[in-house]
């Protein structure tokens, strides 16, 4: 399955630049009071979040709307016009908008299979791009977007909002410093009940759905209610589990608070689907190891209802009698300072701002950020389908 969607990834990036190579001149810097035409793709769920953080920054317009699911149109273009008064176009093709150039950036919330690819296109056709979370669908295709966004000069901003809160950005300093101790373990969960979705029947899509198009690069498959909107998340070939959903943001949380931490030496994840019998493919419950030398990253994953502990939470524990001995941020150029304190603004402003001033070093949730705490989540998932540790 990787090799088929490395070989999509491969012909599809090179029929964008083909297709579209007249418009990567579309990327044009920006003066703040220029107007931002935003096209928000994927608008169910997270979606309307995407629609609301852009629509509410100043000279901001949020010009399309673009889902397979064309049931979606009427309440969200009702939204807009209610909230922002305007009326934005609806269609069911990104590749409708990656030509316009009028638009400036994409910004994506559709199924996990679709977000490196997607944003690929989007810098080869000069948009600037805001992801969701994961940023990719495995590892390889984040190591794509990075370099797409390199070398397109794109602002890419990955959907992991915690890296503009200026608590966390404290709270790495304070351990940087050594004055708590030696970090022993950062401490991920997602502890969110997830019920069995049961089986469905194979069956021919809705009218409204271009089904082709959601299905994407992934794999053909069947239709079934399963896949739309949400379930998806639970099979391999559009999501990533619970690990890969909201577990990413407190893996970049985790990974957040060790000090340097990028990629660690080792990887190692047991688990499984427990608790009922139904039609999804991921785990429900996961615990991860991840091997940082000094430092001990440790992700816990329960989707079965609880009576205490539910919720998503990150932690830290120290050694209080030894010394912290890295005490450095990566220090990557053209990265912000992980230490670097986060200011007021949230991180579709943050994301705002960077696509006016073209500075990719003032972008809390760079792209680079988000394909190292989404791999996290990837190797995990790798070392778990193995049944052996990842390196």
């Amino acid at each position: 399955m990787i090799e088929t969607r490395r070989k999509f990834i491969a012909q599809s990036t090179a029929f964008a630049t083909f297709a579209i190579s007249g418009t990567k001149s579309s990327g044009k810097i920006m003066g703040a009071n220029d107007r931002v035409n935003v096209a928000v793709c994927g608008i169910k769920g997270r979606g309307a979040s995407h629609i609301g953080g852009h629509g509410r920054q100043k000279n901001v317009n949020i010009s399309h709307l673009v889902d397979p699911d064309s049931r979606l149109f009427s309440g969200r273009e009702k939204f807009v016009q209610s909230k922002f008064k305007n009326t934005p176009k609806c269609v069911q093709d990104v590749r409708d908008v990656l030509d316009n150039k009028e638009v400036d950036v994409i910004s994506i919330a559709t199924p996990n299979h679709w977000h490196s690819l997607m944003s690929i296109w989007a810098c080869q056709a000069g948009k600037d791009v805001y992801v969701e979370k994961p940023l990719s669908h495995n590892l390889f295709e984040g190591r794509m977007l990075v370099k797409a966004a390199k070398k397109y000069k794109r602002i890419v901003q990955h959907g992991t909002q915690n890296r503009s809160l200026s608590k966390w950005s404290k709270l790495a300093n304070e351990i940087a410093s050594g004055e708590k101790g030696k970090l022993e373990i950062a401490l991920g969960t997602c502890h969110k009940r997830r019920g069995s979705i049961g089986f469905k029947d194979t069956k021919s899509p809705p009218n409204e759905l271009d089904f082709d198009v959601w299905t994407g690069p992934a794999p053909k498959e069947d239709f079934h209610d399963n896949l739309v909107h949400y379930n998806w998340h639970w099979f391999w070939n559009f999501g990533n589990g619970d690990i890969g959903n909201q577990g990413v943001h407190q893996m970049d949380i985790a990974r957040w608070m060790i000090p340097g931490a990028v990629w660690p030496k080792s990887v190692f994840c047991i688990g499984g689907r427990f608790g009922y019998k139904d039609q999804a493919e991921t785990a429900n419950t996961q615990l991860a190891i991840f091997d940082y030398g000094e430092s001990l990253l440790v992700f816990d994953v329960r989707g079965l209802s609880g009576k205490s502990n539910m919720g998503v939470s990150n932690h830290v524990y120290f050694d209080q009698n030894a010394k912290q001995k890295k005490t450095k941020s990566h220090g990557i150029k053209g990265i912000k300072d992980p230490l670097a304190d986060r200011g007021e603004v949230d991180i579709f402003e943050n994301f705002i701002q960077s696509v006016r001033n073209r500075k990719e070093e003032h972008l809390d949730a760079h792209v680079f950020e988000g394909h190292v705490s989404s791999g996290l989540c990837h190797l995990a998932n790798v070392s778990y389908r193995l049944g052996e540790k990842s390196s």
